[in-house]
């Protein structure tokens, strides 16, 4: 079956870093835009990075210059840099996968990131 592994989050301070990280399985990756999504407390999902299979990106405009999307189409992966970390960044953050061709998509777990001093 899919499965979508996240890992990489935690508690860090502000201005601080994390990398996170998502394991794709039971799909063909590189037919998949992969995209990161983040839902803080009381609030919508919202879209915080996107990956095309060719590698084209697209960012929320409150992470830009700070996050980093990338993929390792040979690892079945997707990254998630996060730099310069603010209270604001505080969210669950999960893993998308969306199918190329269609509205087919799967969603991971999620994975808590906490920025707080």
């Amino acid at each position: 079956q899919v499965q979508l592994v996240e890992s990489g989050g935690g508690l860090v301070q502000p201005g601080g870093s994390l990398k996170l990280s998502c394991a794709a399985s039971g799909i063909t990756f590189s037919l998949y835009v992969m995209n990161w999504y983040a839902q803080a407390p009381g609030k919508q999902r919202e879209l915080v990075a996107r990956i095309t299979s060719d590698g084209s990106t697209n960012y929320a405009d409150s992470v830009k210059g700070r996050f980093t999307i990338s993929r390792d189409n040979a690892k079945n992966t997707v990254f998630l840099q996060m730099n310069s970390l603010k209270p604001d960044d505080t969210a669950v953050y999960y893993c998308n996968a969306k199918f190329q061709y269609s509205d087919l998509a799967y969603w991971g777990q999620g994975t808590q990131v906490t920025v707080s001093s």
